[in-house]
């Protein structure tokens, strides 16, 4: 037996944990001064154990280099200066550990154009790279695709020479992963394809790829070849790329398959997967299942709350959506956006413009999505001084860019608001346009009346190379439409179907029978309203009904006023622009008759309502309505502007 020891042994103790710089779990260091660098947690520090490096001579070696390199690069801060001395003074010459480390902290402090000078490096000097030096250089030119001069593919010619893409599963992820996220889905799946290896990583790549490029259908397609046909269990990142697939699709049922893959893959769950989840129950209008996943979430963070409150924006329930918006431990932009974008879309403007002052009073800032949210509730409201304020306060002081969708949104404000001058303005400073834009210049100008100006865009955007839609042409036809170009406006209906191929739908016909009719050719366009394939709706038929009061046309006005009122017998419009037909011809027993009908069918005549806003404020008045607190005043005022238009000789409408 062995003698008792006179002090208790010390209790075994665990290893101190290793800095967030060292990322290689599995090295073993004895050296004692190594040992020390390993564990190493500050600057000063290194600098004190890089100079006994010196002194003992170690520091000149590969290995002790690669640790203070290691360091250097990777550590928060980097110190990517004294990293580049350190591979520059060892004496051995570097490995191809020390020039991917090196090129990894270049891509860590967003100087992908550095990583990619040092990869030029490599190769110029021939000096060793392995699969990781691929690897960085790829992401390098993935973060630098903005280029003209494509590094991406100059990287993947090297890739191919080296042999890298037969040896290394790797180096055809990240290839894969390059060309999907510079959208170059034909390019991507051809590496893809040509993978003798893929593993789970591969097709969670083109999976996600797809997800985020707009392609959902393909991403579900390559998701249940990959758990179908290959066999292979999703991991985390796979589910949360199919659950985006599927909440683009909004196809509930796929949405199911999604969660009992989750349930039954056994990767267990975590907090983006389980939001990625609830989004993808919003989007597809379960709120039931998505509130299921929310309730159960062990912990939460302000994407899992801002997750909810969208969905249940996303399915009507605006009252949840801000309890749970006013029940969210913290917001952040993302979360305001997203309740000022339920209001906007909901049409609710007012109360859109209300949470965003709520948002800028708390000191939180907007982001493009934002303005383009709020954007959308001026136009709503014609609010044209906060839509102004937001130009000045954010694009002009380049507080937030000026993005292609953001232009669009300021080019329908101001258009819908009035100001047709500045939506023309910043449509001619867009460095960027798409269809989008194009079409929301066009038709600020024709539905303002100015048509020389909208057909004259119109010629320009075909020398764009881009091809107009439905929403162009409508802008189009009805720029011809207010000027009367009979002519013109055919021309365009006929071009719109035979040269771009595109099916005329009601609004395009509507705005035929108001060009003819407007003219005066009413039975021309009571023959279109009569030979459409599709059937004239509302607008269609209302604008022969307006033709017909223009022009007094009595035989085809009942024609058109019984078409809308078997469409819509509570419209009250009807009848008024049929008595106003009838008393043009001195026919009072039809418009006794009219009133009759209206007085039998229970319609009531819709009070004409106009709105204007001073200094910020809305001020909404019916017709004779006198309940404003200035309504004398306005009414005397209203009563001098009639006396000299009479004195100008203008004849009010019967």
């Amino acid at each position: 037996m062995p003698p008792p020891r006179p002090f208790p042994a010390p209790a075994a103790t665990a290893p101190p944990p290793r800095p967030a710089w060292n990322t290689n779990r599995n090295l073993v260091v004895t050296h004692p001064l190594l040992s020390l660098l390993e564990r190493c947690a500050s600057f000063r520090r290194l600098l004190q154990l890089q100079a006994l490096l010196t002194v003992s001579g170690l520091a000149a070696h590969r290995f002790p280099a690669s640790r203070l390199l290691a360091f250097c690069a990777l550590s928060d801060p980097p110190h990517l200066a004294h990293a580049a001395a350190v591979l520059s003074q060892c004496a051995e010459g570097p490995n191809a550990y020390m020039l991917s480390t090196m090129m990894r902290g270049f891509l860590r402090a967003g100087l992908p154009a550095r990583a990619l000078a040092l990869f030029r490096r490599v190769l110029r000097d021939r000096l060793p790279a392995d699969a990781r030096t691929i690897v960085f250089a790829l992401k390098a030119a993935a973060a630098a695709a903005s280029s003209a001069s494509s590094p991406g593919e100059a990287v993947h010619c090297v890739a191919l020479k080296r042999g890298f893409l037969s040896q290394s599963a790797l180096v055809g992820n990240a290839l894969v992963h390059l060309y999907a996220s510079s959208m170059s889905f034909p390019d991507a799946r051809k590496v893809f394809n040509e993978m003798p290896d893929r593993d789970v990583i591969s097709w969670t790549t083109l999976v996600d790829g797809y997800a985020r490029g707009g392609l959902p259908d393909e991403a579900w397609r390559v998701f249940c070849r990959m758990v179908a046909s290959e066999g292979l269990w999703p991991n985390r990142v796979t589910l949360v790329a199919a659950a985006s697939a599927t909440g683009q699709m909004g196809l509930l049922d796929l949405g199911m398959t999604v969660r009992r893959c989750v349930a039954e893959s056994g990767v267990g769950t975590s907090v983006n997967l389980e939001n990625a989840l609830v989004d993808m129950f919003g989007k597809c209008g379960c709120l039931a299942s998505a509130k299921e996943v929310f309730d159960g979430m062990a912990a939460k963070d302000v994407y899992s709350w801002t997750s909810m409150v969208n969905a249940c924006a996303k399915c009507g329930d605006l009252e949840s959506a801000l309890q749970l918006f006013e029940e969210m431990p913290w917001r952040n932009t993302i979360s305001w956006s997203c309740m000022i974008a339920a209001y906007s879309q909901a049409n609710q403007p007012e109360e859109a413009v209300g949470i965003f002052n709520d948002m800028i009073a708390t000191g939180v800032e907007p982001i493009d999505a934002t303005l383009v949210s709020v954007l959308s509730a001026c136009a709503q409201l014609g609010c044209l001084d906060l839509g102004s304020w937001l130009y000045e306060t954010y694009i002009v002081t380049h507080k937030v860019g000026l993005t292609v969708n953001l232009g669009n949104a300021f080019i329908d404000m101001f258009a819908k608001c009035g100001d047709v001058a500045a939506a023309s303005r910043l449509f001619g400073d867009m460095k960027e346009r798409n269809l989008v834009s194009w079409n929301s210049v066009i038709v600020a100008h024709a539905s303002h009346g100015q048509s020389v100006e909208a057909l004259h865009l119109f010629h320009q955007f075909k020398g764009t190379g881009l091809l107009p839609d439905e929403i162009t042409y409508i802008g189009v036809l009805s720029a011809c439409s207010h000027s009367g170009l009979v002519s013109e406006g055919q021309h365009h209906f006929k071009e719109m179907k035979v040269v771009y191929g595109i099916e005329p739908r009601a609004e395009h016909y509507a705005c035929m029978i108001d060009l003819l009719g407007k003219v005066g050719l009413v039975e021309e366009a009571f023959e279109v309203a009569r030979s459409m394939p599709i059937g004239a709706d509302v607008a269609g038929w209302g604008a022969l009904l307006n033709a017909c009061r223009m022009h007094g046309n009595v035989e085809i006005g009942e024609c058109a006023a019984d078409k809308l009122a078997e469409l819509d017998p509570s419209d009250s419009g009807i009848y008024v622009l049929m008595s106003q037909i009838y008393a043009s011809k001195s026919k009072w027993d039809q418009v006794k008759m009219l009133r009759t009908v209206m007085r039998d069918r229970g319609v009531k005549k819709n009070p004409g309502c106009s709105s204007i806003e001073v200094d910020g404020k809305f001020h909404e008045f019916l017709a004779a309505d006198v309940s404003h607190v200035h309504s004398e005043d306005i009414y005397a005022s209203l009563k001098n502007i009639y006396i000299h238009l009479k004195a100008e000789g203008y004849i009010p409408p019967a």
